[in-house]
């Protein structure tokens, strides 16, 4: 392919908006539609629900709300769509959209599954050392519940050649979503790091989607853009040596200029030289930006290094549960009612035993943020939400920071505000250690089906 390759971002994350991916879909004349869907997380909080609930299919919970919104534009157009919502379920995700392209008509589309990322199984073998710790991995041995590989690009490489106009992944690392079709339509080759390097620094610009068009970024008189409310997400105009323009769908909300994209380039990169992706290192520090237009920024020059020889692993732990609640004070004492209401939860859970391996109060507004670090000088707020927080080893003593909160509604002090709590006030801690794999030992599979 000789020609500019136009590819869209379609989320940054499982709980991104829909809308601006439809847009995109319609009025974005795009190559290719990117959904990124996974935190680091993810991966286990599904593995959580599916031993909860049976009924869980594994992949996405809003894929079909953006299959309905995007599949129309992206028929029309004949836009591929890219995209990792199979979380631990490619395969179910696969055939789900299968689903929704036979609902609007479209038949003979080819639909691909990557599998390979889950090796849950294999890990402790394939893995040696945690890197946040140093500590063997087999430590985890009897918490480990998920984990996961960071693939690449190849495997979605490989399903475009064989004929997909859709690919659904599990776990993939986010800038490989956007690297696979340059790789695929300009023939770039796997080694070639100089190519990749590019690519994957372009993937990494546009893959937590409006944060480079306006999103994350507004600071009001200092960093201003405009109608934040309608962000549109960005697009990549590539050419075939690895520059690109950046862009976004006239008339959306946000801006895309130096700022945007210099904040979104340096966004969880530790070392701007060594950006590790499964494809290749990125390096950033030579990357040259230029405003070309309205909306419009150039980039050239971001370089690349040969690849590890590993893979991340995500290792996703349970370790014990989280109480939580909150209450409220409000008017002339707000704060010295809130200063009595937390010695008195001291003493109650003192009472009842609470075996808390951690324990936060803090009053939102207040020092919920900077904790020890709120200057004493603060003013004193009009109003306080009192949140009280306890990490427990079993669920049992989680609860106990819920039932002392009701206590207060009538055993507290005066005019304590009392919240009706609609949901769970316990909720399962996932933790999420690294590691790595040899990269051989971690092969990717792909199954295909057709509508």
């Amino acid at each position: 392919m000789s020609k500019t390759l136009r590819i869209g971002a379609g989320a940054a994350w499982w709980g991104d908006r829909v809308e601006p991916a439809q847009l995109s879909a319609e009025q974005g004349d795009l190559d290719y539609l990117c959904f990124e869907t996974m935190a680091e997380a993810t991966v286990s909080a599904a593995q959580v629900r599916a031993r909860r609930d049976p009924s869980f299919p594994g992949y996405d919970t809003y894929l079909d709300d953006r299959m309905r919104a995007v599949l129309p534009g992206c028929l029309k157009r004949g836009t591929k769509i890219i995209s990792n919502q199979g979380w631990i379920n490619p395969d179910a995700a696969a055939q789900r959209v299968v689903h929704w392209l036979r609902e609007f008509g479209a038949k003979g589309k080819k639909v691909a599954a990557v599998n390979g990322s889950l090796i849950t199984e294999r890990a402790l073998t394939l893995t040696g050392r945690i890197i946040e710790n140093g500590q063997s991995t087999a430590t985890l041995a009897s918490t480990l519940i998920s984990a996961e590989a960071y693939l690449g690009a190849e495997p979605i490489v490989e399903a475009l050649r064989n004929g997909a106009d859709i690919v659904i992944t599990g776990r993939v690392a986010d800038p490989s979503l956007f690297l696979a079709p340059m790789m695929f339509e300009f023939g770039w080759d796997p080694l070639d790091h100089v190519r990749l390097g590019q690519g994957s620094g372009l993937g990494h610009l546009v893959e937590c989607g409006a944060q480079v068009t306006g999103g994350y970024f507004s600071d009001p008189g200092f960093k201003d853009v405009p109608e934040p409310w309608n962000f549109g997400f960005p697009i990549l105009e590539v050419s075939p040596g690895g520059s690109a323009v950046l862009t976004k769908v006239a008339g959306t909300g946000g801006a895309v200029n130096l700022q945007t994209v210099k904040e979104q380039m340096l966004y969880e990169v530790h070392d701007p030289a060594n950006y590790i992706t499964p494809d290749v290192v990125v390096d950033f520090t030579a990357a040259k930006l230029e405003q070309v237009g309205p909306d419009r920024v150039r980039v050239s020059g971001i370089g690349g290094k040969p690849r590890t020889p590993t893979l991340k692993v995500s290792l996703g732990c349970t370790e014990g549960f989280i109480g939580e609640d909150m209450f409220f004070y409000a008017g002339p004492g707000a704060l010295r009612r809130a200063e009595l209401a937390k010695k008195i939860l001291a003493e109650r859970f003192r009472i009842v035993g609470l075996q808390a391996e951690d324990y936060r109060l803090d009053f939102l507004g207040l020092n919920a943020i900077h904790g020890a670090a709120t200057p004493a000088s603060a003013p004193e707020p009009y109003e306080v939400a009192v949140r009280v927080a306890a990490r427990t080893r079993t669920r049992e003593e989680a609860v106990k920071v819920g039932r002392e909160v009701d206590g207060m509604a009538v055993s507290g002090i005066a005019h304590t505000g009392k919240r009706v709590p609609h949901q769970d006030r316990v909720r399962e801690v996932i933790g999420v250690w690294s590691s790595l794999a040899p990269r051989e030992q971690v092969p990717a599979s792909i199954n295909y089906s057709e509508s």
